[in-house]
C-alpha cells in the first residue's frame, strides 16, 4: 500500500469505435439566464467559459451579439468534442480548449491572449449531466459501472482512478478523504469496511459495489434528504469525496480563481456557480479577500481571537479584496428551475466585478 498525500482543503454523439461517447440526455445549464445577465455581454467582447460542458452557457453568450468571442475550456474530451462541433456554427468566435484550469495560461498563450485582456469569465463547477449519465464514467450511484471518476477520461496516464484509491490508500488517508472532501460523518466506519473488504481479497471496482458497501456500513443511518426533501443515497458523500480527490478539484478551483484575477480586465466580470460548500467557500473567500499566499484561508475570519492584536497594515493585507460583489447574497435556483432540473437544487451563484 502507498500513502496518499492530501491536498489543502482551503479551499451530439461521436461515432466510431474508440471515440468518446456523449450522454443521450442533454445537459441543462443551471442558472443560465442569471449567469449571462451578470456577465452583461456587449459587442466585441471576449469571454472564457472555464467549464464548457455541453455548451449551454457558451451558446447563450454567443447568441447575445454576433461579434462576441468565447474561449471554451474543459478537461473532459467529450465536452471538447462538443465544443469543436459547436465551433462550426460560430466560425472564428468559439475556440475550444482541452485542459484543466491550471492548463489555461499556456492554452491562452497559444492564442496570443494576454493577462488583463478578458471581459468575463464563467465557472460552473462540479460534474455535468453527461458525466453522471454515462455508467462507464463511474460518477453515478444509480448506474453500475467501473469506479473511474477521472474527468479527463484517462488522458493523463499517471492519474489514479477511484478504484485505485480504494485499493491502495491507507485507512487513515481514506478517513481524511471522506471526512474532508465528502464531509462524511461516518468516514471511520466506511474506511474500516473498505480496508476489511480489501483484506478479504474483495476488490471494490464498481459503483454498485461501493454504494452497497457504504449502505451496509450506514444501515442504521436515517434517510438523508436533499433540498427538495427527497431521500438521497447514503453513499452520495462518499462518491463526492472520491471524485474531488481523484480530480484534485479544490486546488484547481483555487487556481482558477487566481487566474480569473490575472486574466480579467479592470471592470471585467466573474460568475461562479458552485454545488457544495467546499467549492463555495473557496469562491467566497477569494471574493472577500480572505486569501493567504494564493490559497483561500482554511480558517474563517470569524474564528480569529478577539484578544489578538495585529499590525493594522498586515490585517488589511489579509482582507483587502480586488472584487466588488454584484449580489449581496448567493443566488439560488427558483423552485420552478429545481422542479424542471433536479440537479440544480444545490447550485449557488456568486458574481463580481474586478476592481483593478
Amino acid at each position: 500500500m502507498w500513502p496518499i498525500k492530501l491536498i489543502k482543503s482551503a479551499y451530439c454523439t461521436v461515432a466510431a469505435q474508440g471515440s468518446h461517447r456523449t450522454a443521450t440526455i442533454p445537459h441543462i445549464p443551471v442558472l443560465c439566464q442569471e449567469a449571462i445577465n451578470f456577465l452583461n455581454p456587449s459587442q466585441q467582447q471576449t469571454f472564457v467559459d472555464m467549464t464548457f460542458g455541453a455548451g449551454g452557457h457558451t451558446k447563450e453568450l454567443l447568441n447575445r451579439h454576433k461579434d462576441i468571442k468565447v474561449f471554451a475550456l474543459d478537461r473532459d474530451p467529450v465536452a471538447y468534442d462538443l465544443a469543436k462541433q459547436m465551433s462550426s456554427e460560430y466560425e472564428g468566435r468559439l475556440v475550444p480548449l482541452l485542459g484543466k484550469f491550471s492548463d489555461l495560461p499556456h492554452l491562452l498563450d497559444e492564442h496570443n491572449v494576454k493577462p488583463h485582456s478578458v471581459d468575463g469569465m464563467l465557472f460552473d463547477f462540479g460534474c455535468s449531466s453527461m458525466q453522471f449519465d454515462e455508467a462507464d464514467r463511474g460518477f453515478s450511484i444509480s448506474k453500475n459501472g467501473p469506479l473511474d471518476m477521472r474527468m479527463d477520461r484517462g488522458n493523463n496516464s499517471e492519474q489514479i482512478t477511484a478504484a485505485d484509491v480504494l485499493a491502495k490508500a491507507e485507512e487513515a488517508d481514506l478517513v481524511k478523504i471522506l471526512r474532508i472532501y465528502g464531509e462524511e460523518k461516518g468516514a471511520k466506519k466506511i474506511a474500516r469496511a473498505i480496508v476489511e473488504a480489501r483484506t478479504a481479497f474483495h476488490k471494490i471496482e464498481t459503483t454498485k459495489q461501493l454504494a452497497d458497501l457504504v449502505a451496509s456500513c450506514l444501515s442504521d443511518t436515517p434517510y438523508r434528504m436533499d433540498k427538495m426533501q427527497r431521500p438521497t443515497h447514503v453513499a452520495t458523500k462518499t462518491f463526492q469525496a472520491l471524485r474531488i480527490f481523484v480530480n484534485n478539484e479544490l486546488n484547481e478551483i483555487n487556481y482558477g480563481m487566481i487566474l480569473a484575477n490575472e486574466y480579467l480586465k479592470p471592470e471585467g466580470r466573474l460568475v461562479a456557480i458552485t454545488f457544495h460548500s467546499l467549492e463555495d467557500t473557496i469562491v467566497k473567500r477569494h471574493l472577500n479577500g480572505n486569501v493567504i499566499e494564493g490559497l483561500a484561508n482554511p480558517v474563517p475570519l470569524k474564528y480569529c481571537g478577539h484578544d489578538v492584536t495585529h499590525d493594522k497594515e498586515l490585517v488589511e493585507s489579509f482582507v483587502s479584496s480586488n472584487w466588488k460583489q454584484l449580489n449581496k447574497h448567493v443566488l439560488v435556483p427558483s423552485h420552478q428551475e429545481m422542479t424542471r432540473n433536479s440537479r440544480s437544487r444545490s447550485a449557488k451563484l456568486r458574481a463580481a466585478i474586478k476592481l483593478k
